[in-house]
């Protein structure tokens, strides 16, 4: 195994566990497009899968050793990275292996199931001393970066307040079998932990960190309708997430989601300021994967109009290409120059533990219906 002063000199060999062309999800359909793009920094050196049958189909269509275990993958010597994409109940005992064998790891959000988990994975990745990331990209998205520097520049004055509403489009009122488990709440992944701190975490980049917060989750659906048996399951996980708070700077915010879809915007925030408003809306509230329309106006305009996003902010990751894999590439861009140049703006695990922190704090607040102080 390479050490990580090695690495930063020669490509990165990457693993991903989780790569099924046999029933394509984010690894296939964003993880190896982006590696594959960004082909001087990344190599793809191995994938594993849950079964023999899925393994020996992405041997043959990816081009390298594929393994039916994770701890194959891991051992793996031409395997720096070790990527995770499985359902998150299995993040803990997969991130676990990989930080032990003292291998580098790039885990989809969020990064364990429950604060305890994202503790332990944090404390291991620290005392392994290796770098890590975690699957926060919408931060990396081309307008989220524009707007935190124009509100850096005081484009809009002082930001006052910001208003956002999503949709989740999972959570829903139909599923099939490979989203079913996102309706039971003990596997972690609810609207609140996914659509909804994808988008906290790109609030606090471009407006600050909350100091105080108060969340309402309602959970009013008891079932959902699972189509391919035509039965209805149980619906555990809450439907509907309000949040209210503050952020260091004073501003007021407000941030609503629901589950499913909407026959209207699924997607609008509004950063209002003292000389000016910034307004992104998008045809899904999952900003980590969306594109994004810009508007803005200020001072003397009478309304918004569209801003064009300098192409400066492309240049992280241009030959990667535009949907699913566009965001998850421009993380992996800035990982690569992380561990090339010793820096550390790529969310690694100490960044996903505090947002697991917060995502704690918010389900505290619902609990008791008392709003919570943040440190």
């Amino acid at each position: 195994m390479a050490t990580e002063k090695q690495v930063s000199k020669k490509k990165i060999g990457v693993g991903i566990i989780g790569a099924s062309p046999l029933n394509p999800g984010w690894a296939v359909n964003a993880h190896i497009p982006a590696i594959k793009a960004l082909s001087d920094y990344y190599e793809l050196r191995a994938v594993s899968t849950s079964r023999r049958e899925s393994a020996e189909a992405a041997e043959k269509e990816f081009g390298v050793p594929a393994f039916d275990h994770h701890q194959n993958l891991v051992n793996h010597p031409d395997v720096d990275l070790v990527v995770v994409t499985v359902k998150v109940p299995y993040h803990h005992e997969l991130i676990a292996a990989a930080l032990d064998a003292g291998k580098m790891v790039f885990s989809e959000w969020p990064l364990g199931n429950g604060l305890a988990e994202a503790e332990d994975l944090a404390k291991r990745a620290e005392k392994a001393g290796v770098h890590t990331a975690v699957g926060l990209q919408a931060r990396f998205h081309p307008a989220i970066r524009y707007i935190r520097d124009l509100i850096a520049d005081g484009y809009i004055g002082d930001v006052q307040g910001s208003t956002l509403v999503g949709s989740g489009f999972g959570w829903g009122n139909v599923t099939d079998r490979n989203y079913a488990y996102v309706y039971d709440a003990t596997n972690g992944v609810t609207v609140l932990s996914v659509p909804v701190l994808h988008a906290l975490d790109a609030l606090s980049y471009m407006i600050g960190d909350f100091k105080s917060v108060s969340a309402n989750l309602v959970a009013n659906q008891s079932e959902v309708l699972l189509l391919e048996e035509n039965k209805m399951i149980p619906f555990t996980s809450p439907k509907h997430a309000s949040i209210m708070g503050t952020v260091t700077s004073g501003a007021a915010i407000s941030v609503f989601y629901r589950g499913g879809s909407s026959r209207g915007e699924n997607m609008r925030w509004e950063i209002n300021g003292s000389k000016g408003d910034l307004i992104l809306t998008a045809p899904t509230g999952h900003l980590q994967l969306t594109d994004l329309k810009l508007e803005g106006g200020r001072e003397e305009d009478k309304t918004v109009s569209e801003m064009v996003i300098p192409s400066s902010y492309y240049e992280l990751a241009q030959n990667v290409p535009a949907g699913l894999a566009s965001n998850t590439g421009r993380l992996y861009a800035q990982f690569a120059k992380d561990i090339r140049e010793g820096t550390h703006f790529t969310p690694d695990f100490a960044h996903a533990l505090a947002r697991h922190k917060l995502l704690d704090t918010l389900e505290t607040s619902s609990r008791t219906g008392t709003e919570q102080k943040i440190n």
